[in-house]
């Protein structure tokens, strides 16, 4: 701090105080000669203070005024400290520039969100996609402009981590939206284009619709002929083995395609399924039959079922799921190995479980079970007839149903594969049973 102007001034104070006093001493008067004094030396710090209050109103650095001591000070620091500011400024408004011109550039669309899902701010693009209007939708929630049902549901779930799909205003195209948290609550949305991959995904599903339909006939026709020769007594008995092996792969086909149709249904329609009450325990108690009645099955298939609580759903869809857990299950469990099935309930709803003793699944695989046809042997998935399609089949499912899947499997030890159903899936049995464990084991 520079107390130079401080002593000066106050030294200049002193000195018109020591003359003051001197003129009163001469005129008899020395206090009213002091008094004068003073009150000239306050009149002169009120006009400088008045200078600076007229520059600082004025705003114009180029303008400052040449005053004497501390307020010579204060205006160098004011001066500084303005200066600073503008440096800053600038700096700030040139980075602001530049972000608006690079998200303007960029070929997705952004829209900034308050915690209260409110405007903020958008990007050239995400007015194009989402047919905004400049500064007019400014403060506007964000779901009053973007009405699909789909977008809202996203928007007030919370779950932020997959993008959900939805159709424009106009129809024509397909928007994906996602939404980056990110701040104190504020919410980042990314706006993309997907019209081109919606509409090959479109025409993925209605070929491979289309040729599953197309393949069941001529697929019935080789079959019937097949099991014909197979029963006809004149046959040579030297093809009987090419003969099975044709029959075989020509059941494999059948699964497949069935499956593949069965997959397109289910992809083709986004609606949640029916609320249909479905006893899980009567189901598990069919599906171990299913097992058992296999020429190979596991020594020990178990039923554990810890609720007699029912599943609301589609009877058909969970048969077909559950169905695809257990049959996965027996064909990779062998022959002294057990299979467990269990259902219960808690807060977070139903679960439905499915553990054997099998060959188990290497971790960099359990990310890609679900997607159609991946298989993580195929040469043994060919020798059991797996057709890589099951757990698509009951990803799809457990969508419609509002449900989950997880995995837990170690290479050599089994795998545990658990569908979660939410608690609005779940209805109390009208007759209550012993809910308690049970462990059947087959002969």
């Amino acid at each position: 701090m520079n107390f130079g102007g401080w002593l000066s001034l106050t030294a200049r104070l002193a000195l018109a105080l020591a003359i003051g006093l001197a003129l009163g001493l001469i005129v008899g008067a020395p206090w009213a000669a002091v008094a004068v004094v003073l009150a000239i030396c306050l009149a002169l710090q009120l006009l400088h203070l008045l200078h600076l209050l007229r520059w600082l109103q004025a705003d114009q650095t180029e303008l400052a005024p040449e005053l004497p001591g501390p307020w010579g000070q204060l205006v160098a620091m004011i001066v500084r400290l303005y200066r600073r500011k503008q440096f800053h400024k600038q700096r700030l408004l040139r980075l602001l520039r530049e972000l608006r011109r690079s998200t303007a550039a960029m070929p997705d669309g952004v829209v900034v969100l308050n915690p209260q899902a409110e405007i903020l701010w958008f990007n050239r693009t995400a007015a194009r996609l989402l047919g905004f209007r400049g500064k007019t939708d400014f403060g506007l929630r964000i779901e009053n402009l973007v009405r699909q049902p789909e977008f809202v549901r996203y928007l007030r779930s919370g779950q932020f981590a997959t993008p959900v799909i939805v159709r424009s205003a106009a129809g024509s195209q397909f928007l994906s939206l996602q939404i980056v948290p990110y701040g104190a609550g504020q919410l980042l949305t990314l706006v993309r284009d997907v019209t081109r991959e919606a509409r090959l995904e479109a025409m993925r599903k209605d070929f491979v619709a289309n040729a599953s339909h197309e393949l069941r006939s001529p697929l019935t026709v080789i079959s019937g002929y097949l099991e014909t020769l197979a029963t006809d007594g004149e046959f040579d008995p030297a093809l009987a083995g090419p003969l099975q092996e044709m029959q075989r792969q020509a059941q494999r086909m059948t699964s497949i395609v069935q499956d593949l149709i069965e997959l397109s249904r289910l992809e083709s329609s986004d609606s949640q399924a029916a609320y249909q009450p479905i006893d899980v325990v009567a189901l598990m108690a069919l599906l171990r039959q299913d097992v058992l009645a296999r020429p190979q099955h596991p020594a020990q298939v178990q039923l554990r079922a810890d609720s007699n609580a029912l599943l609301l759903g589609e009877d058909i869809q969970i048969h077909s799921a559950f169905s695809n857990l257990v049959d996965n299950a027996a064909k990779y469990t062998p022959a002294d190995g057990s299979v467990a099935i269990r259902w219960w309930t808690d807060d977070d709803g139903g679960h439905f479980s499915v553990t054997d003793t099998g060959i188990g699944i290497a971790p960099e695989h359990i990310p890609r079970l679900t997607e159609r046809f991946y298989r993580v042997d195929a040469g043994r998935s060919r020798a059991t007839g797996g057709s890589g399609l099951g757990l698509a089949i009951v990803k799809h499912v457990l969508q419609r149903h509002g449900a989950q899947l997880s995995i837990d499997s170690q290479e050599g030890r089994g795998s545990t594969f658990t569908c979660h159903f939410p608690p609005e899936r779940l209805q109390a049995a009208e007759n209550v049973v012993d809910t308690a464990a049970t462990a059947v084991t087959a002969s």
